[in-house]
């Protein structure tokens, strides 16, 4: 072990001569994009032992800024990374002599994304270190650019104004080329590359892109205000279909992304196509809590979830009837894990404005929740919901399973069997409930899957029967 005492470890970085090592860590309660310390150490080895990190200090962050991807540059001489500490996440360098940060790039757009996983990369050093590639995202549109270490300088790289979503982005140690993961609204994932002359070549392809783009809906990032005041953001996909002419104003789906801190982008979406090339209009919402719209809209659902969540979803689906673009008596409201507990909790507060609610591993009991899940997340509702034994009267009012009795509109549930995150007791308590209420409902358990779908047979069972649950409770109900 190279470095123990705190709760979590993430995105270690060798120095280019393996002499220094860069790590970012934090503690309980915080998230990553809570609060982290950056971290740096020599590395010495004596005697051929294993190595030793040398006088660990704290260059960046504290309980409040989150650090995300630190990276030497190709000299070692400095490291970048992205901190919030201005309230968006930018691009900072340190200069690992001097000892001194500078903000490459300080305006009002989120470069990084929340660390949920390890590895994340959204930005690289040029091979000559004179330069970053870097992304950032403008509502939920990614946009790839360059920024010169030495004036601050930024340009964009227009030649890859085709593609709205990069991931993993990874630059080349020798030449000038990055590499990534890039899609859009009608462009499935590909592998591509883009060399400094502008040259673009296609890798590999994620699907036989078969379908015509112009079948495709296009999303458009909109915006809405919401009651209690402030912007909103989402992601709108339009109904297309070209063998079909609508008469009437079509069902929409109001898709919860989880988390609750994530974001819906304009990426490639399978499943928004999937319902909006069928004649549904599809929104996906970026409620308050979401990332890349600062640090301030993130941080608005602290203490709130179950109260914000769902009042931007209604306020969400009400733009869209306001706007001529949805049936006010065929809305839907679908998400998986935070997600599902924002379906559940608006279903229980708000019945009947809804036709029909679609929950995946759905979160029904906050007091469950924080009893078992993962480490990673295990203090998690302290931000969200407030600290226990202090907060329990609001995480019971809070939590769906004890007001399964409001709810009036249909229900499908969908869980993983062997799921660890929100385990199926969280599901089958709440059908218990509504089989109880009288409350029309299915329930879908799928073996030997987890907290999401991982078998083609699962997917391909789970949107059947989410169509046919559509078609009976919202379309010709």
């Amino acid at each position: 072990k190279l470095a123990s005492g705190a709760d979590f470890y993430m995105q270690p970085c060798w120095h280019p001569t393996g002499r220094w090592l860069t790590w970012i860590e934090w503690d309980h309660p915080q998230m990553p994009w809570d609060g982290t310390r950056l971290m740096l150490a020599q590395v010495v080895t004596e005697n051929d032992h294993f190595p030793r990190l040398l006088k660990p200090s704290i260059i960046a962050g504290d309980t409040n800024t989150g650090i995300f991807q630190p990276t030497f540059s190709p000299d070692g001489m400095s490291i970048a990374y992205i901190s919030d500490q201005n309230g968006w996440s930018n691009l900072w360098i340190y200069d690992v002599n001097q000892k001194t940060h500078r903000c490459l790039i300080d305006e009002p757009a989120d470069l990084g994304v929340p660390a949920w996983t390890q590895g994340r990369r959204t930005f690289g050093f040029r091979h000559d270190g004179q330069y970053i590639y870097f992304l950032r995202n403008e509502r939920g549109r990614w946009k790839p650019g360059t920024v010169e270490i030495a004036s601050g300088k930024t340009s964009n790289l227009t030649a890859l104004s085709d593609y709205e979503s990069f991931g993993q982005l990874a630059v080349s140690p020798t030449n000038p080329t990055i590499a990534f993961i890039g899609s859009a609204g009608t462009i499935p994932p590909r592998v591509l590359t883009y060399t400094s002359d502008a040259e673009i070549q296609i890798h590999t392809r994620a699907t036989d892109e078969t379908l015509a783009t112009e079948r495709l809906s296009r999303p458009e990032p909109i915006e809405w205000a919401t009651p209690s005041g402030g912007t909103i953001h989402g992601i709108y996909y339009p109904p297309t279909n070209q063998d079909f002419d609508g008469h009437d104003r079509p069902p929409a789906i109001i898709q919860i992304h989880g988390g609750p801190t994530g974001q819906r982008d304009t990426s490639f979406s399978l499943a928004n196509q999937f319902f909006s090339t069928r004649g549904y209009a599809v929104l996906e919402v970026n409620y308050r809590g979401s990332t890349g719209y600062g640090k301030a809209y993130r941080q608005a659902l602290n203490r709130q979830w179950g109260i914000y969540d769902v009042e931007d979803a209604i306020s969400g689906a009400q733009h869209l009837i306001d706007y001529g673009l949805a049936h006010p008596k065929r809305l839907v409201i679908m998400g998986g894990s935070a997600g599902g507990y924002t379906v559940l909790r608006a279903l229980t507060t708000r019945p009947r404005f809804f036709k029909a609610g679609i929950c995946l591993y759905g979160i029904s009991n906050l007091f469950t929740l924080d009893a078992e899940t993962h480490k990673f997340e295990s203090h998690y509702l302290e931000s969200l919901i407030g600290p226990l034994p202090e907060a329990s009267a609001i995480y019971q009012e809070r939590s769906p399973l004890f007001s399964v009795g409001n709810i009036r509109d249909s229900l499908a549930i969908f869980q993983g069997e062997e799921d660890r995150v929100v385990p199926k007791d969280q599901a089958e308590l709440v059908v218990s409930a509504l089989k109880q209420h009288g409350v029309s409902y299915e329930y879908h358990l799928y073996e030997g899957e987890g907290h999401g779908w991982r078998k083609a047979e699962t997917v391909t069972k789970f949107y059947t029967a989410v169509e046919a649950f559509l078609r009976q409770h919202v379309v010709f109900s």
